[in-house]
């Protein structure tokens, strides 16, 4: 472990909430990999001072085996941390830090990994990509995508290092994020009902979210496997008004889906369009302007691996596994699954646990856990 909790503390220590550059600890990631022998392709971000980093030990062609992990963290601001959150600390079995569980700690156990493989003889390549921008909703690896397929090629199976205690994940949702603008009039509120409330439009497509919520819930589709088993709409905020004399004249609502596979993402969208067009009709009567019109911002895919997947029965066979679990929360595995790659999810600590809390930490058994996963991997690879 003694490589595993160095290499932490330097990755801790790097301040890559999203808002931030992540160029140092990518330049950290590239200088090690590099002095191991690793092939290194740096990957440009549309935004200054994000990179995405793709590397490569053993020999050049083959399927190999991919490993993945994002290098961006969530805030710090506004949580009650009693520990430094961008230095590595240890009390007895835990380490604590911003990141260590989500998911740097998985990072490390890449580069653990990588250290291991440049000192063996591969017979086919160990891969890895090191993505950014994961926590405001994959952004990162969508752009990466447009660099991606032709380095990576054709992987046996990708284990993306999300925090699921080590069990192997096969599947979450997928998420879209979208935005609904009400637009009514604007007037003197003495004379409220003689224009059109943006917030009554507003108020009127929230309640039909919620109709439709229900629907999902008792007509939709179901899987067991999910602590909410079926696809669920969430309104998270909204906004509108500037003064209580004046009636509004736009609102503001931010809302997003999280749909099991067998809801397709388009159907949903369809009955939002249909939704906002019978909320705004009948308002129309009094203000021909009274609409409301919504826009996609980002989405990802979901995951629905079998499992029976290379992936799966690997990752099974490295742990001592012989079962499989889905996750809550969305990651980056979707756009390798997208991609034809066997894909799972399984990485050290606990999302609901640990992750995106105030002292943050991941115990040294789950590290040990991962780091053993991963040797496997590369004693798969000198086969």
């Amino acid at each position: 472990m003694t490589l595993t909790l160095e290499t932490l503390e330097h990755l801790v220590s790097f301040d890559t909430v999203s808002a931030n550059s992540n160029a140092e600890i990518i330049g950290f990631i590239r200088d090690f990999l590099t002095q191991r022998g690793a092939r290194c392709v740096p990957i440009p971000s549309r935004t200054d001072g994000k990179l995405g980093l793709y590397a490569e030990i053993g020999p050049q062609g083959g399927d190999g085996i991919l490993l993945s992990a994002h290098t961006d963290v969530v805030p710090v601001t506004g949580q009650d941390w009693t520990r430094p959150p961008f230095q590595l600390t240890r009390t007895g079995t835990q380490v604590f830090g911003r990141g260590t569980t989500d998911m740097k700690g998985y990072l490390t156990c890449m580069l653990t990994a990588a250290d291991r493989a440049a000192g063996m003889q591969l017979n086919a390549p160990l891969k890895l990509v090191f993505s950014y921008d994961e926590e405001i909703g994959c952004v990162g690896i969508q752009e990466m995508m447009d660099h991606l397929p032709g380095l990576i090629g054709t992987p046996r199976a990708c284990f993306v290092g999300e925090p699921t205690e080590m069990q192997v994940a096969i599947g979450h949702k997928g998420k879209a994020a979208l935005e609904a603008v009400c637009t009514g009039q604007a007037g003197h509120s003495a004379l409220a009902p003689q224009f059109v409330n943006a917030l009554h439009l507003a108020a009127d497509f929230i309640a039909g979210v919620r109709a439709l919520q229900h629907w999902f819930e008792q007509n939709g589709a179901r899987d067991a496997a999910y602590d909410v088993p079926y696809s669920t709409l969430h309104v998270g905020k909204m906004t509108g008004g500037t003064a209580l004399n004046i009636v509004p004249d736009l609102a503001t609502l931010t809302f997003e889906y999280r749909h099991l596979a067998e809801d397709a993402p388009e159907v949903i969208i369809t009955r939002l369009q249909t939704l906002a067009e019978q909320v705004a009709a009948p308002y129309r009567a009094q203000f021909a302007g009274a609409d409301v019109r919504i826009t996609a911002h980002n989405s990802y895919p979901g995951l629905d691996a079998a499992p029976t997947s290379d992936a799966a029965q690997l990752a099974q066979r490295l742990l001592g596994s012989n079962t499989t679990t889905k996750v809550a929360f969305g990651t980056e595995a979707g756009f390798f699954d997208a991609l034809g790659i066997p894909t799972i999810v399984c990485g050290p600590g606990s999302m609901a646990g640990q992750g995106h809390k105030a002292d943050e930490y991941i115990e040294i058994d789950q590290l040990s856990a991962c780091d053993q996963m991963l040797d496997g991997v590369v004693q798969e690879l000198s086969r």
